[in-house]
């Protein structure tokens, strides 16, 4: 049974973003799946393409290693997506607005940055992917993600 593309999505996200999981998400893709993040300046953090699960396995392992020290957790409450199917059935688009709290607004009100917090504000971080699938995996992921703007 195939899944659909919002289970291959929602397993993804959960692979990566939500738990941070290297191995769970190098198991999204095909054995020879290619994930691409064209948006990736020269020497961040991830490359801009890696082939083969192993390669994404390996390379996202040590991306989350460093994120775990650096990054605030997305607040799902806030974030959404909308998936866009096409014409080519083995073909779908996400549309993604992910937001990081910030750390003097908890309460939406503005009273903790009123209150001596630093007054960072949510960010609000807006990008799209284009997934291929190939028998229930993900073959390419084109990942349009500007990592500065998590920062």
């Amino acid at each position: 049974m195939s899944r659909t593309p919002q289970q291959i999505f929602e397993s993804y996200v959960h692979a990566g973003a939500l738990t941070q999981n290297a191995a769970a998400l190098a198991e999204q893709f095909t054995e020879d799946g290619v994930f691409e993040l064209p948006l990736m300046p020269p020497g961040a953090a991830l490359p801009r393409r890696m082939v083969g699960r192993e390669e994404i396995r390996d390379a996202m392992a040590a991306y989350y290693e460093r994120q775990a020290k650096d990054q605030r957790a997305p607040n799902l409450e806030k974030s959404g997506f909308v998936l866009h199917t096409t014409a080519d059935p083995d073909v779908f688009i996400a549309e993604i607005d992910t937001v990081f709290d910030g750390d003097g607004d908890r309460d939406g009100e503005g009273g903790a940055a009123d209150e001596g917090g630093s007054g960072r504000q949510d960010v609000t971080v807006s990008l799209v992917q284009i997934f291929r699938i190939r028998d229930g995996k993900i073959a390419r992921l084109r990942d349009y993600f500007a990592p500065e703007l998590t920062s």
